[in-house]
Order: structure tokens, then sequence, then C-alpha cells
């Protein structure tokens, strides 16, 4: 399941400045099906280390080690039925300071199969009082993810009129490990990252699932995990984060799981899959290659041209087309079937810089559900009073009010059939009168993913409803 994040205006932003360090050699090979075997390798010794230092002036700063796409990079992955999740043999990882000396965000690409489509996977570090670091959604764990998580991670930067001075480095262990769903995505790499941080605990959402075959948890490397509750206070973590857990009935071959938090020092929600915020410029962490292969007018663009004459001609390295790549690989990921791959702009425009759920999200599993799902989204916009959120996938973080939140989820109005009037706040209300368009989807691009919601209700493996009255 790819999540979205969305923002209802253009206040949502991703901070650019970066650092870059030069490459260390890899030193390991982790990733294998389903028992996540991590093997040792002997390090190369390296006579020489170039360090390089770049960086622009903003609210925040990114941290990359290196740009040439090869030094600690290295992460075999063919894991995943029917489809394997790539890069198969290289992840470059991108590190961004969400809130300064507090929460970090680690990002890496994602490929869907062996297709050209791709987005970003999301991993979020938040150090705790103890001076300890508490990892959400685990991304694979390379030498340069794991450099950042020992070093860089735990650097605070000063920025101040074109000067950028190395001020302290702090010592910060990995406490805990949360994987927040049961999304195969961000399961697979809970064992192999854990396995850098043996003294880490590790704790998983409730109900885990696998298919076709319902595996343990300990077959994906995950061992000794504890299950997180709804609004447990017993966690160690409780004083500064708080949770809360969206277990559905079973909408189809298993249940959608997906625990949100509130971190209350910096006002911050994090979420896996709920919403989603797609930005204009494609994730640095995609590389130029997916961008390019996307732009192709290959056979999916022949298929989804509304019948016009599809160009054959090379694609160009400029920044035309890799945008063009972004928006098609956007459209692709969140209705499988757009109407128009050609002239992706339109629809693109649309889904874009707001706050919104997922359309794959919305219509096979949220619709299923909406009495549980309003549940849910209620007690956190009443219980929280988060001015962010940062979501596994596309942007983050994005500035977004509980207002905000509650537009993205404005469908389940018409889908209860009724209105909710315990909304505490005018801005509650503006929200959702605007969530009508926040949660407005092309007709044209929903054909596809409506049919295949229709086909597969019709053949039993997902569910027409599950609570709340129809439609």
């Amino acid at each position: 399941m790819v999540a979205a994040v969305s923002v209802s205006y253009p206040k949502s932003i991703i901070f650019p400045n970066r650092i870059s360090l030069g490459e260390p050699n890899p030193n390991f090979l982790c990733g294998s099906p389903l028992k996540g075997l991590c093997f040792q390798l002997k390090p190369k010794k390296s006579k020489s280390r170039d360090r390089r230092i770049s960086f622009a002036v903003a609210s925040a700063t990114t941290t990359t080690a290196g740009d040439d796409g090869s030094g600690g990079r290295f992460y075999l992955n063919f894991t995943g039925f029917p489809f394997p999740l790539g890069p198969f043999l290289n992840r470059r990882t991108i590190r961004t300071e969400a809130v300064k000396g507090c929460i970090w965000l680690f990002e890496q690409e994602q490929a869907l199969g062996f297709s050209s489509v791709s987005t970003n996977i999301r991993m979020t570090v938040i150090k705790l009082k103890s001076g300890g670091l508490w990892v959400h959604a685990p991304i694979a764990p390379t030498k340069e993810c794991i450099q950042f998580n020992c070093t860089v991670i735990s650097t605070w930067i000063l920025i101040a009129t074109s000067l950028l001075q190395l001020v302290k480095e702090l010592g910060a262990p990995v406490e805990y490990i949360v994987l927040p769903t049961f999304a195969y995505e961000h399961k697979i790499f809970v064992g192999p990252f854990s396995r850098k941080f043996p003294r880490a605990k590790i704790w998983v959402a409730p109900r885990q699932w696998s298919w076709p075959l319902n595996l343990p948890i300990e077959l994906f490397g995950i061992f000794r995990a504890k299950t997180l509750k709804d609004g447990d206070l017993s966690t160690p973590w409780a004083d500064e984060i708080e949770q809360k857990v969206l277990s559905s009935p079973e909408v189809g071959i298993g249940p959608y799981v997906e625990v949100a938090f509130y971190h209350k020092r910096s006002r911050t929600l994090l979420v896996t899959d709920a919403v989603i915020f797609v930005p204009r410029q494609p994730p640095e962490c995609i590389s130029k290659e997916s961008l390019l292969a996307s732009a192709e007018n290959g056979l999916a663009v022949k298929l989804l041209s509304k019948g016009k004459e599809v160009p054959q001609e090379p694609v160009i390295d400029n920044k035309m087309n890799r945008q063009k790549g972004w928006e098609r690989m956007v459209l692709q990921i969140l209705f499988l079937g757009p109407s128009n791959l050609l002239e992706p702009n339109a629809s693109f425009a649309q889904m874009s810089q707001k706050l919104i759920v997922s359309p794959i999200v919305k219509t096979l599993v949220f619709s299923k559900v909406p009495e549980k799902v309003r549940d849910w989204i209620d007690s956190i916009s009443r219980d929280w009073r988060f001015k962010r959120i940062i979501p596994a996938h596309f942007a983050a973080p994005v500035n977004a009010s509980r207002s905000d939140f509650l537009a993205a989820f404005a469908f389940l109005d018409d889908l209860l059939g009724e209105r909710y009037v315990t909304r505490p706040s005018l801005s509650l209300l503006f929200a959702s009168i605007m969530g009508k368009a926040v949660s407005y989807f092309p007709p044209d691009d929903m054909k596809t993913l409506s049919s295949l919601d229709q086909f597969l209700v019709s053949v039993g493996v997902v569910k027409k409803t599950v609570s709340g009255r129809k439609r």
C-alpha cells in the first residue's frame, strides 16, 4: 500500500538544503527473502577519504553521502511476491532535519516491481529526552544510512549568514524501532535494521499478516517484538509520544492496520499511509534514471494516451523530461491506470500541493470501513493539536492543522450519509465544506481504479462495505 500526503494550501514544504560527505566503502550485504539474513563482508581499506561540504541557507538541512551513487549504498533486495520492490542493488539515502535537533527524516527510492514507477519511502527518527533515538518505519540499512544514524543524525548544524559550522556531535543510541503498519514495504526492513542496533527494542502494529502465506513476523527477521496498543500509556515513550491505532475489520485478504503517533513537544503527527502530500517536484532520492525512464513513451503511455499519436523520439535529460517522468509516476501510483499519461499535467495539478487521502487507499480500504476511519481521525483531531504531519511517502514535513487533516477525509461524510455536528470550531466546519474539493479526484482518472474495485468485490477479494451504511 503506497501512501501519499498532501496539504490543502501551498504552505507545506520540503527542505532542500544539503550537506555532502565523502562516501565510505560498503561493508555489508543485507536483505533476503523472508528471513532477512545479513551477510558481513570484509571492508576494503581506503588510503584517503575526500570530504566535501556544500550548503545553502534555509530553514533545515539535508544530508547525503556523496552523489556518485556507489559507496555505502549497496543493498541486495529481491524480496516481495509477486512484485519485488526495487531498487534491487543500490539505495541512496537523503537525510533532512525536519525539527531542529529533534526530528530527522531519512528517504530512499522505492521502485514498484520491475516498472519505471518509483516513489520515496521515509523513515522518521525522533530524539527522546533520554538522548536515545526513536525510529519510525525503518528503511534499508545501507552503510550510508547507518552512518547517518550513528553520526550525522546526532550532529547539530548552525546556519547564519552564509556560514555553516559544525557545533557539536551528540552520541545518540537507537533505543526503539517501531513498525507502524502491516504493509510489506515497511516490514521487510525492520529485521535487517534492528540487527544493526541489537540493543534497540522493537514494537510493531497489531494484527500483522502477509500474503499469499500468512507468515509469523519472525520469518521476516523480527524477533522479541512487543505489540503497539491504542492509547497505551505504559510504553517507555508515552510521556513524549502518544499513539492511536486504526485496526479495521478485514476488508479483503486481511485487515488494514495503521498506528498514528503524536510527538507532543514538536506538535508533530506521524502517519504511514493515511494521508499524503504530492510535491510539484520529485523527491531528491528518486534517481534521474528512473525519472527519464518514466518519461519515455512506452507501452503504458500508448495505452493511456486517449487515442492520440504517441511520438517516439528519444528522451533527453533535461528538467522538463524529469518533471514529466515524475508526473507520470505520481498518476500511476495514485490511480494505477490514469486517463492520460501522454499529457499528465492537468491531472497532476489536481492531485498535487494539497493534503489528500490516496485514491487507492480511499477506494480499496477506507471506503469499506468508514465508521472505523471516522472514529480514528476524529479522535486524532480532537486530542492532538498538531501543526505538521509527517507521512511515510511523498512530501514531508507538511505544515497542516487539524482542519486540514479532517478536510482530506471529507468523503467519509458522504459514505456515512450524515454530518458529524460535534466538531468544535468554525475552522473545522470550514474544512468540512472545503474538503469536498480536497477529496475530489478526476472521474476519468478514477475509472481504472473503480473498475478494479468492482472486479475485486465481484470475485470476493475485497468487500463492498464492512461498517457503515451503503452510499
